[in-house]
């Protein structure tokens, strides 16, 4: 008896860490990596000739994280009752994009699915390249920029206070630099709690304030126009739009609805806004390059001129991966050279700080050994 109970409780415990396995991978939810390893093997799994219900099957026993191995249990499910697998996976959007979901639709009205699939892992896994690029570039200017501030902080509430106590006693007249030094430490030993308050406030309202559109827009049509930095964005949200407009045209979804999708794919509202736009204009029979020339900000002389090579000769589906290509490649010199171009700002930084400090506590040190 005492056994039987001992093991229900073991069963029960087994579970409980089931679930919280399960919440956790919800609330972390499903990386890209795992969505390109599932977009990859389905794509071979079908072209080999396997069910795609059988496919789904397999899949769900590979996968580790098992809040996506519920998804994909739950999407086999749908299939065997008759549902569409596009319409299937458009019921866990926050896992598969309206660009995925598009795709497989392609796939599956031209027959293809095995081929969309293979073209969308290809295009998964380049953006998510570009994106990896991205942020480990910035890593390095992050890392030096906080230990910059936990070190002035630090000077400023520990260090500072017990130089100044000495500065106090003097009874000879303290240099600017050491007032101006003195009443910034003060008041950040004073009120650093509200100080640390003001901050958090500051960025959750500016976090807030950029989810309103007119706001982010207005903010990244200023981004576009900074030397380097909008130099840098253009050709970031250029590779993107590229790479998956070239992705959706390989795979048959309609022009009108690729351009949406593509605008969608971007985070800079002005890149989404004029691509939008466009869409509704190609509705009327224009041509792509001749729209796109109206804003050159955004589409610089390269990419129209190739879009119009491309619609001229039925290939621009080719030429858009070619200009992505060529886009991926400046982006990864770019992020290659980044930390060696922003090294030598931050040092000028952390120097002119540590001058304003070191002259500040020096100066009546050299006055005072004067007086004496």
């Amino acid at each position: 008896m005492e056994e039987n109970q001992s093991t229900g409780k073991w069963t029960k415990f087994i579970l409980y860490l089931k679930k919280v396995d399960l919440f956790l991978n919800n609330f972390f939810g499903v990386s890209t990596t795992e969505k390109i390893f599932f977009t990859q093997n389905l794509s071979v799994m079908i072209k080999s000739g396997l069910a795609l219900d059988e496919s789904l099957e397999s899949l769900s026993c590979q996968t580790k994280n098992r809040y996506f191995k519920e998804i994909i249990k739950q999407v086999k499910q749908k299939i065997e009752k008759g549902i569409a697998f596009s319409d299937s996976l458009a019921a866990f959007p926050k896992v598969f994009s309206l660009v995925f979901i598009n795709i497989v639709k392609a796939g599956e009205e031209s027959g293809k699915l095995d081929n969309s699939l293979k073209q969308l892992a290809i295009q998964m896994k380049k953006n998510h390249e570009l994106i990896s690029k991205i942020k480990g570039a910035l890593i390095y200017p992050i890392i030096v920029i906080t230990a910059m501030i936990g070190i002035i902080i630090f000077m400023m509430v520990v260090i500072i206070p017990q130089i100044t106590q000495i500065f106090e006693s003097f009874d000879s007249e303290l240099p600017i630099a050491t007032k101006i030094l003195i009443k910034i430490s003060k008041f950040s030993a004073e009120h650093g709690v509200i100080i640390f308050i003001g901050f958090v406030l500051i960025l959750i309202l500016s976090i807030r304030l950029m989810r309103i559109a007119k706001i982010k827009y207005f903010i990244d049509k200023i981004i576009l126009r900074i030397p380097i930095i909008g130099g840098i964005v253009k050709k970031i949200n250029l590779a993107k739009f590229s790479r998956t407009f070239s992705s959706l045209l390989k795979t048959g979804v309609p022009i009108v609805e690729t351009f949406r999708l593509s605008a969608l794919v971007l985070n800079n509202l002005a890149y989404q806004k004029e691509l939008l736009k466009t869409a509704e204009t190609v509705k009327k029979g224009e041509a792509i390059a001749r729209i796109l020339k109206e804003f050159p900000i955004l589409f610089p002389p390269i990419v129209t001129q190739m879009i119009d090579v491309g619609e001229k000769t039925g290939t621009l589906d080719s030429i858009l991966e070619d200009l992505a290509i060529f886009y991926e490649e400046e982006i990864d010199q770019i992020m290659t050279n980044l930390p060696q171009i922003i090294e030598p700002i931050l040092l000028v930084f952390l120097g002119a700080g540590v001058a304003f400090i070191a002259i500040a506590v020096l100066m009546p040190m050299y006055s005072m050994t004067q007086n004496i």
